[in-house]
């Protein structure tokens, strides 16, 4: 459990709202198993699920390495819990098996709990959403950049919207205001941990890349000049893709081939990953 989330539930108890708290607490857990049993489904890897303010996050091995197509599955499987939920306690309140008032509340909770998380901010399940749709047009290394970039104009926009109401002399809106301060640090701070993430895809793509010629999967090829880094090189790499690097001579003379497994070594290595790629091909 985050700190702050336990914050919020003491002063649950202390304002008597210790009851729909309890109930958010349970509709958020079972909004996380389903992210949790479609992700051990395709047989990841989940090392811990955090409770935060806004809901939860089930942090996977295979994140950003996984096919695009499963991360997007394991991605919508926490909000479809939340229809389901939602449908049933509806379907309660008309039947007359619960009170109508807290029918209600159940099923409008499951809409906010839901609709909340596919907004196109970073950890949230939109933004998972997001950055796996961006990967299937840009590198990955792109892919991080604008993620980051979309999410932190978001959660600025989040905190405008909590204090909008100071302009019609109304109080702030303060617990929308919480969670965007919360999610604009959480991207500020993945933001500066981006190098770190990007060296975590390709302690993978060793593994992604033998997959990948185990189905015969065809390659796609980069052309770079020699002049380029390692690392720039790297960049180019997108996720699901295996690639064999082209160097052009100069005028167009002359063509040499590197596999994407000696940049990945290279830059994993203790080398200079700054050091010009033409170097690798001597």
């Amino acid at each position: 459990m985050h700190p702050l989330f336990v914050i919020i539930m003491l002063g649950s108890v202390l304002t008597g709202y210790f009851h729909e708290l309890f109930t958010l607490f349970i509709l958020v857990i079972v909004h996380e198993l389903g992210h949790v049993v479609a992700a051990r489904g395709f047989g990841w890897t989940v090392r811990e699920v955090k409770l935060l303010p806004f809901g939860g996050v089930a942090e996977v091995e295979e994140a950003g390495v996984a096919p695009i197509r499963e991360e997007i599955a394991v991605a919508l499987a926490g909000p479809l819990q939340n229809v389901w939920m939602g449908f049933a306690a509806w379907c309660c309140g008309q039947l007359g098996l619960w009170e109508p008032g807290w029918a209600e509340y159940i099923w409008k909770a499951n809409l906010m709990l839901g609709l909340f998380n596919l907004l196109p901010i970073y950890p949230l399940d939109g933004g998972k959403l997001l950055q796996a749709t961006l990967s299937r047009s840009i590198n990955y290394y792109r892919t991080l950049v604008w993620t980051v970039r979309m999410s932190l104009c978001f959660s600025i926009g989040m905190l405008i919207v909590a204090m909008l109401p100071l302009l019609e002399g109304d109080g702030i809106q303060l617990n929308l205001m919480i969670v965007a301060a919360f999610l604009l640090v959480s991207n500020w701070t993945y933001s500066r941990n981006l190098p770190y993430v990007f060296y975590r895809f390709l302690l993978h793509r060793s593994h992604a890349a033998m997959n990948s010629l185990a189905r015969g999967k065809t390659a796609t090829p980069l052309i770079v000049d020699g002049t380029q880094s390692v690392l720039s090189v790297a960049r180019l790499f997108y996720r699901g893709h295996y690639h064999l690097i082209y160097l052009v001579g100069a005028h167009g003379t002359g063509v040499q081939v590197l596999p994407e497994q000696a940049i990945v070594e290279s830059c994993l290595s203790h080398a200079n990953p700054g050091r010009a790629v033409s170097e690798l091909f001597r």
